[in-house]
């Protein structure tokens, strides 16, 4: 990037109209216009009112002052000002340096626990992981350009910033731009610099102010801009903008002003909000949390007024209890009750969120390592880019995709045609050879060799004319690059019919603004272009009026086969067979194009010449006098045969739609294409088929005025910009202009808002499949919003540009595909690969064994923590209520950390119920997830209850056993620490056995780890017992012998052995009785049920097919308008004269290029 920093003189400015601004949730009070209702300035330029004028966007050439100006300023913080025009610097980042440590707590605070226990391991943990992932971002050299900059670009560099194009090293400021990153085309687009800075600008030094245009917005498609030059005013649009996230090619270099910098450029305004994401079972965490804090508090609170009672009754009368100190009943209870606190709170033990972690992280690398996700081809593994959301990808509900390059490869492949009544294409074979034809392009393949026999024989003339057509009839620029030919096409079916036909021997060479040079059959051939009949969305077709070199004229046309057959002559031959062929190409989603032509004598094309002429200089309605000629010579056609395409999928996309669309996942595609274009796509992924009835959003009115289609969205944003703009003029003063008829059509308040956004929401729920057309990326976004807003359903989406970012944010969940469209959607995603079909194995393999593994593991954690804590509660029945703990201090403090904690790890890390290959098989094995079924307050309850079952056998049995007992040695072991000692063994045994019983895939690894735990649990407890350790600490180590002593009893073995099968034996009985009566999804009786349902599945008869007439028309709908004016007005040929100026060294600085990171 290169910079120059000359100064301007100002000029007046312009009002923008407010009416053609989008209305965006982005905006705010600072961005509107106070003035939108009132009409600009009249006459000439009025530089003293202009400055005074708060809403203008003026932007003066290389002076950075006059973007902090006190006019320019806007208040952030109380009485602090900075300048509107945002610098160019872009943190993608959620942290630095300042707030890291700030956001993170704030983050980590709500989970509620997390209040419990402040600052310990968990976020010691959390903290050191998020730091990790900041190092990771870095700030590019672009954040030193401003608005107002000059700066020159070279080829193949990333555009910085919204800049308006001044002059380019092309003919006439000619500039291409890839716009992949942006809307996912990877077709190359032109931009174009105002004549004026192109003649000019090479031989003045003084450059332009750029005065007021549009406020910063989200709209894409659209700029409305004035520039001022010497007290001329130049209107400006989008031909002359080149945003932010293209990248510039097939020019050298070029110069430009920097209109919006930053936050303010138009794919930053789509991004949204960087959000914290949390799942469902976090959030259901924090309740049951809330709940075991009441628990908690109930509990305590008792067994304090027990102790008040109790001391009250029994303990200031017992002359043994006397601790000397005068307090009251009342007052101890109040100390028990804190005592009590300490004691119980293991109920929420600090493991737990750290287990949680450890799980979270091994399952995200379990993710990171599959190599059934990597994608050899571009070297791409499957990357986590979260460690906190992998369990909900076993929830999800509703899946919003992006079309091009997510479901699609965005590339077109000639497959089949139809030329004079003859199909080619059907007779597959190997790949043909093209080595004849020194044009060929390497990357093409075909398969039927019949046609290429066909072309090189020479003897059948309509073939060779339907390549000629395919030759000639196109606005497509080509480019001489290193001895090879590259086409540039406002499409890219219509760079894929030429590269077709310059593989068959009719290859286009070059252009000029009267010619068209081609080479059919290595014989080179000129043809003069007499008009050019461009594409429009209306008009469906293109044509090309051609004078031959023996002096005939003919025009040649190719279109959508609806209009293309109202337009043909009576006597065209072979209208039935290629309708036939059209029928058979749109059965097999390809996308199709009907080719004819028309001879026209001299004296017939000069009379339309003139017509032609009046009407391209017309100064009303020009495009509709233009199509009104057009209309008069496109008539009487002859027919040739037709095309037809493939829009190429991605590798097994209709396969994995099918599979989740099994497991009740809903799959919305929200895409900017036209209704005809998604249309097709929809039926070639198998997201519509046959036996669905289609309905539009333009034919289905509810009862409120509102369609199906995304009008609710425009809608919504429009009434939201109107009451801001309401309160704005209130605020100066102002009366807002009264209601345009269109206002009529607009909610009334935000109840009628919000019912059309239920019936929206409502409506189309109710379908198998929905795709939202036309949708900007902030509507793509506010489609997600609505979803998760009244269906509170778990939402993911997944794109692979710069445009599906801001839908991606809004989700729960978030998965960027590495395509071709850069890796903007990858850097803001959760989940990143680079095919679609891994989303099948991410959400049914993954997913689902996450969510399994978390639940089975919250359910068990729950309740061996219940079932260690609550004998503390019924021990204090019998020690007079005094905070007493029933455990010895060290088995209290390595219970969870040592004894109990590594195979419930293990199932949290390896257990599944059925293998990758099952789970793929029977996608209704997903449902459980969906609906929550294996975690929630029920199973909490059920924990809960079950923990209290367990710790009532654990105190109880024991205790039983040593009310009248005697020892070996006619000793009774019925004193206190020998209690502890047999409480805490048959307390592990029991838990360690009944998360054996909750495993469902045992390794070798689950094995030792119960194992392991057991003999960890009595070696350390021998350790802890023995007299050497108590010699050298007295004071901490004080059950000494105990363990040698009481489990040398057999009585005491038979006592653990009762309590461990009493504990257990309820467990075995309830899961016997699932197994046999109540299977889960995942049992063997319910997987051949889903069997059996996919065997009748196949034997169902094919739908009946209905005709698919509207999806042949999905070229034609889809492609964009051509270069023709552009060609006609022969900008991008001829050479601008030279012209004597500076070196541009002498006033510019160059830089090195920076990445746009």
């Amino acid at each position: 990037i290169t910079m120059s920093r000359e100064r301007s003189d100002s000029q007046g400015s312009l009002g923008p109209d407010d009416e053609v601004m989008p209305y965006s949730d982005d905006e705010t009070d600072d961005e509107l216009d106070p003035g939108s209702d009132e009409e600009g300035p009249p006459g000439g330029p009025q530089p003293e009112e202009i400055k005074s004028t708060e809403s203008g966007w003026s932007v003066k050439a290389n002076d950075r002052a006059f973007c902090n100006l006190p006019e320019f300023q806007k208040k952030y913080l109380l009485c602090l000002k900075k300048s509107k025009y945002a610098g160019n610097g872009i943190k993608t980042y959620k942290y630095n340096a300042l707030t890291f440590i700030p956001l993170n707590l704030f983050e980590q605070f709500k989970r509620v626990a997390n209040l419990y226990f402040l600052a310990l391991l968990i976020l010691q943990v959390s903290l050191l992981k998020t730091a990790l992932c900041y190092i990771l971002f870095q700030e590019s050299k672009w954040m030193n350009i401003h608005v107002g900059d000059v700066v020159r670009l070279k080829k193949n560099g990333h555009i910085p910033a919204d800049i308006l194009l001044l002059s380019s090293s092309n003919p006439n400021s000619l500039c291409y731009v890839e716009t992949a990153e942006l809307d996912g085309e990877t077709n190359l687009k032109f931009k174009m610099g105002l004549k004026v800075t192109d003649e000019r600008l090479q031989e003045e030094r003084q450059l332009a102010q750029f005065d007021v245009c549009e406020e910063p917005n989200n709209r894409l498609d659209k700029f409305t801009g004035t520039m001022c030059w010497r007290k001329d005013r130049f209107p400006l649009d989008l031909d002359n903008m080149m945003l932010r996230g293209c990248r510039i090619r097939n020019t050298d270099e070029c110069h430009g002003l920097v209109i919006f910098a930053g936050a303010d450029t138009k794919i930053m305004r789509n991004g949204g909000k960087t959000r914290f994401k949390r799942t469902k079972i976090d959030e259901l965490m924090n309740y049951m949390v809330y709940s075991i804090f009441v628990i908690l508090i109930l509990v305590c609170a008792g067994l304090a007024i027990g102790n008040s009672f109790w001391y009250e009754e029994v303990g200031s009368r017992a002359w043994y209890l006397k601790d000397g100190k005068d307090q009251t009943a009342s007052y101890r209870g109040f100390l028990s009750f804190w005592g009590y606190i300490i004691v119980l709170n293991t109920m929420v033990p600090i493991s737990l969120y750290v287990s949680v972690e450890v799980i979270r992280l091994g399952q995200s690398k379990f993710i990171n390592w599959d190599l059934q996700m990597y994608y050899q081809e571009k070297d791409t593994p499957a990357k986590a880019r979260t460690t906190t959301l992998n369990e909900q990808l076993g929830q999800i509900e509703y899946v919003f995709s992006d079309k091009t390059g997510t479901l699609t490869q965005n590339i077109m492949a000639f497959k089949k045609c139809t030329i004079a009544g003859r199909t080619f294409g059907t007779n597959l074979s190997f790949r043909v050879d093209f080595s004849w034809n020194k044009y060929a392009d390497s990357k093409f393949e075909y398969v039927d060799h019949s046609l290429v026999a066909c072309i090189r024989s020479k003897k059948d003339k309509e073939t060779l004319e339907f390549f000629k057509l395919l030759s000639l009839c196109h606005t497509v620029m080509v480019e001489q690059k290193e001895d090879e030919l590259v086409y540039q096409a406002a499409s890219p079916d219509e760079g894929a019919l030429v590269t077709a036909a310059r593989n068959f021997g009719f290859v286009f060479l070059s252009r000029t603004q009267d010619t068209i040079t081609i080479s059919e059959m290595d014989q080179e051939m000129t043809y003069e272009v007499l008009a050019l009949l461009d594409f429009n969305s209306d008009r469906k077709r293109m044509s090309i009026i051609l004078r031959f070199p023996d002096g005939r004229i003919r025009l040649y046309c190719k279109g959508a086969d609806t209009v293309i057959y109202e337009r043909l002559s009576p006597n065209s031959r072979h209208k039935e067979v290629t309708q036939t062929a059209l029928d058979i190409f749109a059965n097999q989603t390809l996308r199709t194009l009907c080719l004819c032509y028309k001879d026209i004598s001299k004296q017939e094309f000069d009379a339309w010449a003139k017509k032609h002429k009046d009407a391209s200089v017309a100064m009303g309605n020009r495009e509709a006098a233009l199509d009104r000629v057009y209309e008069q010579i496109e008539n009487n056609l002859m027919m040739i045969g037709a095309t037809a395409i493939e829009d190429k999928l991605q590798d097994g996309v209709p396969e994995t739609i099918a599979k989740l669309a099994k497991a009740d996942i809903k799959i919305w595609v929200l895409t900017g294409d036209k209704k005809e274009t998604a249309e097709n796509i929809g039926y070639s992924c198998e997201l519509l088929t046959d036996d669905m009835q289609i309905h539009y959003g333009d034919d289905i009115k509810l009862n409120i005025r509102v369609s199906l289609s995304l009008s609710p969205q425009n809608e919504i944003l429009y009434e939201k910009k109107k009451k801001r703009r309401r309160l704005r003029l209130k605020r100066l003063g102002r009366r807002p202009a009264s209601a345009t008829p269109q206002d009529s059509t607009q909610p009334i308040d935000d109840w009628e808002k919000e019912s059309r956004q239920v019936d929206f929401v409502n409506m189309a729920c109710e379908c198998e499949a929905v795709i939202c057309c036309r949708v900007t990326p902030k509507q793509k976004a506010n489609v997600v919003s609505l979803v998760k807003k009244y269906k509170k359903a778990v939402t993911l989406s997944i794109g692979d540009g710069a445009n599906d970012v801001n839908m991606i944010k809004t989700a729960d969940i978030g998965v960027g595909i590495s395509g071709q469209e850069g890796m903007q959607a990858v850097m803001s995603s959760d989940y990143a690969f680079a095919q679609f079909r891994y989303l099948e194995r991410l959400l049914l393999v993954h997913g689902r064994w996450s969510y399994i593994r978390m639940c089975k593991f919250l359910r068990y954690f729950f309740f061996k923590n219940f079932a260690f804590t609550l004998v503390h509660f019924w021990y204090s029945f019998f020690n007079g209520f005094s905070a007493q703990v029933a455990y010895e201090d060290w088995f209290i403090t390595l219970y969870n950390v040592m004894y109990s904690s590594l195979p419930v790890l293990l199932v949290g890390l390896l257990d599944q119920d059925v293998n990758d290959k099952l789970s793929r098989k029977f996608p209704k094995l997903y449902l459980p997830g969906q609906k929550g079924a294996l975690f929630n307050y029920k199973n909490f309850f059920i924990s809960l209850f079950h923990g209290i079952f367990t710790s009532l056998v654990v105190f109880f049995i024991p205790y039983g056993a040593f009310l009248q007992t005697m020892g070996q040695d006619g000793e009774a072991p019925s004193d206190y620490q020998s209690l502890a000692v047999v409480m805490a063994s048959s307390l592990i045994f029991t838990v360690n056995l009944q998360i054996s019983l909750e495993t469902s895939y045992w390794t070798f690894v689950n094995c030792f780890a119960v194992l392991c735990s057991i003999a960890i649990y009595f070696g350390i407890m021998f350790d802890i017992h023995s007299a050497g350790i108590h010699v050298i600490f007295p004071s901490t180590f004080t059950f000494t012998g105990v363990a040698p002593n009481a489990l040398r009893q057999p009585y005491l073995w038979l006592t653990i052995i009762l309590t461990v099968g009493i504990s257990l034996l309820p467990v075995i009985f309830i899961q016997f009785l699932c197994k046999t009566i109540w299977p889960s999804v995942g049992d063997n009786r319910n997987r051949k049920k889903y069997e059996e349902e996919e065997e009748e599945e196949k034997k169902k008869p094919a739908p009946f097919q209905r005709d698919r007439r509207s999806r042949r028309s999905a070229y034609a709908f889809s492609h964009s308008r051509g270069y023709a004016d552009l060609i006609a007005s022969g900008r991008s040929i001829r050479r601008r004269p030279a012209v004597a100026r500076p070196d541009p060294r002498d006033s510019i600085t160059e830089v090195p290029q920076a990445s746009n990171i």
